[in-house]
């Protein structure tokens, strides 16, 4: 049985190691554009909480993860309010406030195509949803970026439909809290 898969808020310290994983090809070619440290820097300081913090309490609009098997970081996840003025204008017609987003990466390309994105995507939608006040989670994956909508189906997904995003267009999956 595989070690269980954790979840640590992201440090400081922690930002060389995420720059590097933006910076890898299998990352580049559907998390664009390569950011350069400074990029990096800039955009992830400001979200940096504490480990207890959940989404919905974050002053941020992001609150970023870094996933951990045996304690050793293996890939990013963060997580962010979808509701209308809480996304930077991504979902301006959601008005579910306990709604949340999320987006990942797994930072080894060796480690990839081995079932740990759908484990780590199911121990993320665990850790949310034991909030009791999240309702659901979405994610957009590019619609031909196959390895990834087919880890969020697994994951207990559902495909809602194609959407046009600030990013371009992007397949809604949404993943409803269980009864």
């Amino acid at each position: 049985m595989p070690p269980p898969i954790t979840f640590r808020a992201l440090a400081e310290a922690d930002l060389p190691l995420l720059h590097t994983w933006l910076s890898r090809p299998h990352v580049v070619e559907w998390w664009e554009p390569t950011p350069t440290f400074d990029d990096v820097r800039a955009e992830y300081l400001p979200c940096l909480a504490d480990d207890a913090t959940l989404p919905l309490d974050a002053p941020a609009g992001v609150i970023p993860y870094l996933a951990c098997e045996d304690g050793e970081p293996f890939g990013f996840i963060q997580a962010y309010r979808v509701m209308a003025g809480q996304a930077e204008g991504w979902w301006p017609d959601e008005t579910d406030p306990y709604a949340l987003g999320i987006d990942q990466l797994i930072g080894d390309p060796d480690r990839i195509g081995k079932g740990l994105g759908t484990r780590m995507i199911r121990a993320f939608l665990e850790f949310l949803f034991a909030d009791p006040r999240v309702t659901k989670v979405q994610t957009d994956p590019d619609p031909t970026n196959a390895r990834a909508v087919a880890c969020y189906r697994k994951a207990g997904f559902r495909d809602v439909g194609r959407v046009e995003t600030l990013d371009g267009p992007a397949l809604l999956m949404i993943a409803v809290r269980r009864a």
